[in-house]
């Protein structure tokens, strides 16, 4: 058995209804595992509370009822052994990349030397170098992207939190983003939980794909995604058994998509 390094534990969340004292259910009692070093990816329709997870295992926000614990521990404030990609890159304006890329080491006083190692390293990775004095502003949005997951590897976080990062990129460059994706996560052995709308991207990044339904939200399924890596992210159909993924997580999905949109 992999050990669990994130556990959701039968999770429910309100939050109060605007203008009334009553309360809007968006979670409803889910419970899943994320294993130490595997991508688990989360779909679901829009709202049912997907990013409402990604913020429990931050420590951002405590769940009405139930528990989500990092390596058996409760989360019960703000959890600094994970990082968080963010759907905008949100890089500083006013610094430049490597700035950006060093702020979470200087936050955690790692000394000068070390610091000015790990942020040429991780610009590196994710293919930037060269770009280290530019300010955002200059970088296109694939680039900007880039740069916030370098300021999330440099200091070798747990575990990485993403909120459909590649959202608001144009086809191409989200898949070569999805390409820089698989294989740093895998270089870096890390432990990711990665939230999409996008099936085939959840089929092609993913170990597993847990699938939330309609609000209140409750786990329709928790596929595991046997596939052999590297997988091709330009040609996802010629990953071998991509197809017969795909279609087993669409199966469970495609009941939550509303029957008005389908008639369009």
């Amino acid at each position: 058995m992999t050990e669990a390094v994130l556990s959701f534990d039968a999770i429910r969340q309100d939050f109060p209804a605007p203008g009334s004292q009553s309360k809007i259910r968006v979670i409803e009692g889910i419970s899943f595992e994320v294993g130490s070093g595997k991508f688990v990816a989360v779909i679901g329709p829009s709202g049912c509370g997907k990013s409402t997870l990604l913020q429990m295992a931050a420590g951002l926000l405590m769940p009405t009822r139930g528990g989500v614990r990092h390596r058996g521990r409760v989360i019960s404030d703000v959890n600094r052994e994970v990082g968080f990609v963010p759907q905008q890159a949100q890089l500083f304006p006013w610094k430049t990349l490597a700035e950006n890329v060093e702020l979470p080491l200087l936050l955690r006083g790692v000394a000068t030397a070390e610091r000015k190692k790990r942020v040429a390293s991780a610009i590196e990775a994710v293919g930037l170098g060269g770009f280290e004095h530019y300010f955002p502003g200059q970088l296109s949005g694939g680039m900007q992207k880039r740069g916030s997951i370098a300021r999330t590897l440099v200091y070798r976080p747990d575990v990485i939190l993403m909120d459909e990062p590649f959202g608001a990129l144009d086809a191409q460059t989200r898949m070569v983003m999805q390409d820089d994706l698989q294989m740093l996560s895998s270089e870096a052995g890390a432990t990711v939980l990665f939230i999409t709308h996008d099936i085939t991207e959840a089929v092609l990044l993913a170990d597993s794909v847990v699938i939330m339904s309609q609000r209140p939200s409750r786990l329709l399924a928790n596929i595991e995604i046997d596939l052999p890596r590297p997988r091709d992210v330009f040609e996802p159909f010629r990953n071998p058994g991509f197809e017969a993924a795909y279609e087993q997580v669409w199966s469970v999905f495609r009941s939550q998509i509303d029957i008005r949109q389908r008639s369009h």
